[in-house]
């Protein structure tokens, strides 16, 4: 991401890193050189103080002030002489010639060379000299005792100033090292706090495409754990939500649409019913009085009778069933809930529980799909669409032959086909196949019972949910669909 948290939190802190780093090597440059002048100014006025309290108690000549004062000049680089007023030498360590000769300049006001004077007292005093000879610079302090004795105490700056350098140097490498290792961390440490809110956004964007599957995982304690727990009962909410305002979408449109229906479908429906159950009556009246006129006394005959009344009496109950169910779609009186549901495991199951008549006439059914599919939809509308559509593939089929069932993802849509092997119907009877009672083959429709409303009912069904349904004419057989919203699922 161009604007990404992680790179910008890794940038902060590296900037930040190499700042403090850069503003510490440029301390380092500007003033370690003066504190560490300074220090050895205090270095020098420390042994001042240890040879004039020595010479007052007279212990400067001794062996064991004299082995206390070298160890202490051997610590700190101090080259020190110490002369009495005769120009006799007490102690000295170092090049006792030049050192002599040096503080003799300065007794007798020969101050050459002299660069800069950092303190001075009424018994000595600290400046920074260039010697003579070597050329090379020091911190040199000399002056008088509080005996009367001379000293002079040096230390060379070029160590100094070549620890400094080194210092310096050190310093650019370890800063350099630390800002790439921290880097390093700061990456890494960012990666974890950023990737729960990358979790997070993704969530976000699936909720946004109606995917509430995704749910955050953390297990932490912080602030981004609570907003994941919240963003998960955001989901469940929105879910719930979406699912009864689509319901209640479904229900304004089809009370749209069947507003200006209602009259002429009770019209219809009343010559509809009277028609289809005029001949079973008939039929029901005919061989009841043939009973009790006693046409036949035979008892084979008797129960020929019964049995055509049972029959008929059965299919009279068949119909009513499902008049009912149509009437009640039509006028409004079925409640349409949308869910999301996986359209591949109700085909399923649906198969295991037809698998009894499938092997009864020798079928072979056809259905390989087997990914996960989620549609919005009345999810028991939906399996009374499936049912209708499969026996009246089943009651045309041949013994023997091939139902294929299959889904097609559309863009917006999920199709549900199923074709059966089979006669193919006339092209002059395709747009009355939904009207109800029609029948193409009215002779064979009555031997395996059927009604005329089961397409009727699917009809009704798919305008209540407000989606396309069809059938359509192929070389060997007839296919029939229907469609169902898709619900976009985002990993």
């Amino acid at each position: 991401m161009k604007y990404s948290i992680r790179n910008q939190f890794t940038l902060i802190f590296g900037i930040l890193m190499a700042g403090t780093v850069l503003l510490c090597w440029f301390i380092n440059i500007t003033f370690l050189e003066y504190y560490y002048l300074r220090d050895k100014e205090r270095v020098l006025q420390n042994n001042y103080r240890l040879i004039n309290q020595a010479s007052l108690s007279g212990e400067v000549r001794t062996y064991d002030f004299g082995v206390e004062l070298q160890k202490f000049c051997s610590e700190n680089n101090i080259s020190v002489i110490i002369l009495t007023p005769e120009s006799e030498i007490i102690i000295t360590f170092s090049d006792h010639q030049t050192m002599r000769r040096q503080l003799i300049d300065n007794i007798f006001g020969r101050k050459n060379n002299i660069n800069r004077i950092l303190s001075q007292t009424e018994n000595y005093i600290v400046w920074i000299k260039t010697d003579v000879l070597t050329q090379a610079e020091f911190v040199e302090m000399w002056g008088m005792l509080d005996n009367g004795d001379y000293f002079l105490s040096r230390i060379a700056l070029e160590g100094i100033k070549a620890s400094v350098a080194l210092a310096n140097r050190f310093l650019a490498y370890v800063g350099a090292t630390a800002v790439l290792l921290s880097g390093i961390v700061i990456l890494f440490v960012s990666k974890k706090i950023t990737d729960p809110i990358m979790e997070l956004a993704q969530i976000s964007e699936r909720m946004i495409h109606l995917d509430f599957d995704a749910k955050y995982q953390g297990r932490s304690q912080n602030e981004i754990a609570l907003l994941g727990n919240n963003i998960n009962e955001l989901s469940l909410s929105l879910e719930k939500n979406i699912s009864e305002l689509k319901s209640a979408n479904n229900e304004l449109l089809r009370d749209i649409q069947q507003k200006n229906e209602i009259d002429a479908m009770r019209s219809e429906f009343l010559s509809n019913v009277s028609h289809e159950l005029k001949t079973p009556i008939a039929l029901i009246q005919g061989y009841a009085e043939g009973l009790l006129d006693r046409v036949n006394d035979d008892q084979e005959s008797r129960d020929f009778y019964c049995d055509v009344i049972v029959d008929e009496a059965a299919k009279m109950n068949e119909v009513v069933k499902k008049l009912l169910t149509l009437n009640e779609l039509e006028f409004g009186h079925s409640q349409i809930t949308m869910e999301r549901f996986n359209i591949v495991s109700m085909i399923s199951n649906y198969l295991q529980s037809v698998e009894i008549l499938i092997k009864q006439r020798g079928l072979k059914i056809e259905f390989c799909e087997t990914e996960v599919i989620y549609v919005w939809a009345d999810e028991f509308k939906v399996i009374e669409v499936i049912n209708n559509y499969f026996i009246n593939a089943f009651n045309h089929v041949f013994d023997g032959g091939t139902i294929k069932i299959s889904l097609e993802r559309l863009a917006k849509t999920v199709r549900f086909s199923i074709w059966n092997e089979g006669e193919r119907i006339p092209e002059e009877n395709i747009p009355y196949l939904w009207d109800k009672f029609y029948k193409v083959d009215k002779a064979r429709t009555r031997t395996y019972g059927g009604s005329g409303i089961g397409l009727s009912i699917v009809k009704a069904i798919m305008e209540a949910l407000n989606q396309d349904y069809g059938v359509q004419n192929l070389d060997n057989g007839v296919l029939f669909w229907f469609e169902m919203e898709k619900h976009e699922k985002i990993d």
